[in-house]
């Protein structure tokens, strides 16, 4: 999943105290907050689609599991020792 930089969108949520502290120590200037909380929720959406995809692969592997495995049974069976 890829993000465009694009037009900004004013909105406004509303976080607890804690993590706004918590956000203001560690902010590198000259970033601000707004951007601090952009990047968060662009890395978090990367993994979480990564994840979903994993997710995914892995289901696809795990319906054709036993056919993938003949075949490399079938594969290794016809190796010659070494």
């Amino acid at each position: 999943m890829k993000y465009k930089s694009s037009m900004k969108v004013k909105t406004s949520i509303t976080l607890s105290k804690d993590i706004l502290e918590a956000i203001d120590r560690i902010i590198v200037k000259p970033q601000n907050r707004s951007a601090f909380i952009e990047n968060a929720l662009r890395d978090y959406l990367k993994k979480r689609a990564k994840k979903l995809r994993d997710e995914k692969d892995l289901e696809i592997l795990n319906k054709r599991a036993d056919r993938l495995n003949r075949e490399v049974e079938d594969v290794l069976s016809n190796q010659v020792e070494l």
